[in-house]
């Protein structure tokens, strides 16, 4: 099926037929919710619609659709994004399993439509689960595995599924979509045990914790995390066995024998990877970090430590910072190495700027002289970056 991004998380979000679907549409996120609501009007799903005023009010809706009971999903980009960063920290202390799709844009100012992850980025430490995709196929890939993941006992927390805005939301390729009775099954029903609405087992939701309660509370939140790094994986192997498609937290991509080596998140591995192809060194290599949050430390240094060099591309910048936050905790991952890489920063793409296979051979270029002198100066590097 030929499908954008967008389209094909609409198409996973028909075959989940979730209970509420409540979102306002925002560019580059808009077409999920169009192609979802034709879905709801022509009555094939059972979705209750919610056309909210506003993108805080479109996940408040979905907190309340969780709590009550249902199965919840939204979509967001950019400012509709930063509009529900009150609500994201509501979600996921409820531990409610709702379901969100982010075309990743640029934050203003100044406006920008076109694609940076300043947006989840900056959503990175509110307690909700990050995935990144890196084309349409694991866009509606992780839509369907979100909600398997995000619904497991002993993780029930709120997941993203985050998506390059227009380059892979508007990109049309192709997709191998699943049966929808084969979807059906593999999320299976939605069961809360203490929905709000249970009149006969009467609950609270969102309560005062003050310090006798607070801290515990937050703890929980922090167990539930690390409960879903082996949960991830898990219903990724299950997946596989239905799909032929398995993921994992990282992706390695000619790490066999890599001394250099590139880190990076979303669309751009794909770039990446055609540059690898082509060049055909097996001294350079890529690791795409597909969980963000959790953040997978013990994969990502198992993968790295016996690299040279390693260039972190972060896609949004960390203001004051040495690095980008994807740099900062990949570099922390390491510290305990006996043996680490030389480790230096990338901010690139910002607001859409193009990265090419160009931009990306100039980073294995640089890591060879970093391998060779052992030294990352600077340690912040920006690529595609105008000079004049």
């Amino acid at each position: 099926m030929a499908l954008n991004g967008a389209e094909a998380i609409a198409e996973a979000m028909r075959q989940i037929n979730p209970d509420v679907v409540a979102s306002y549409p925002i560019t580059p996120q808009t077409i999920i919710v169009e192609r979802f609501s034709e879905f709801v009007a022509d009555g094939l799903v059972d979705t209750e619609f919610v056309a909210a005023e506003s993108e805080h009010s479109a996940l408040s809706a979905s907190i309340g659709a969780a709590a009550a009971g249902g199965r919840s999903m939204t979509a967001t980009s950019s400012q509709g994004f930063a509009l529900m960063w009150e609500m994201l920290y509501i979600a996921a202390a409820m531990r409610l399993p709702i379901v969100m799709a982010v075309a990743n844009r640029a934050l203003s100012g100044p406006i920008n439509i076109h694609c940076d992850h300043s947006d989840s980025m900056g959503g990175r430490d509110s307690g909700w689960i990050q995935l990144y995709s890196e084309n349409v196929q694991e866009a509606y890939d992780n839509t369907v595995l979100a909600v398997k993941i995000a619904e497991r006992q002993n993780v029930r927390l709120p997941v993203m599924v985050c998506m390059d805005g227009f380059t892979t939301s508007h990109a049309v390729e192709r997709v191998d979509v699943l049966d929808d009775d084969v979807v059906k099954k593999f999320v299976g029903e939605y069961h809360i045990d203490h929905p709000l609405l249970d009149v006969n087992q009467p609950v609270s939701y969102g309560p005062l914790a003050l310090p006798e309660y607070y801290f515990e509370l937050k703890m929980q939140q922090i167990d539930a995390m690390t409960n879903a790094k082996p949960v991830i994986e898990q219903v990724s192997r299950a997946y596989g066995s239905i799909s032929g498609r398995s993921y994992g937290l990282v992706e390695p991509y000619n790490m066999e024998k890599a001394e250099r080596a590139i880190v990076i998140l979303g669309s751009t591995a794909g770039t990446a990877k055609s540059l690898l192809d082509d060049l055909n060194d097996p001294r350079l290599g890529l690791l795409k970090i597909r969980a963000f949050r959790p953040f997978p430390a013990a994969e990502i240094a198992a993968n790295l430590r016996k690299c040279k060099a390693v260039a972190v591309l972060d896609r949004a910048a960390s203001y004051g910072s040495i690095g980008g936050p994807v740099f900062s905790e990949v570099r922390a991952a390491l510290y305990d190495e006996s043996k680490r890489p030389q480790i230096v920063s990338y901010i690139y793409g910002l607001g859409g700027r193009d990265t090419t296979t160009d931009m990306l051979k100039t980073v294995y270029d640089d890591l060879d002289t970093i391998a060779k002198t052992g030294k990352p100066d600077p340690v912040q590097r920006f690529l595609g970056l105008r000079e004049d």
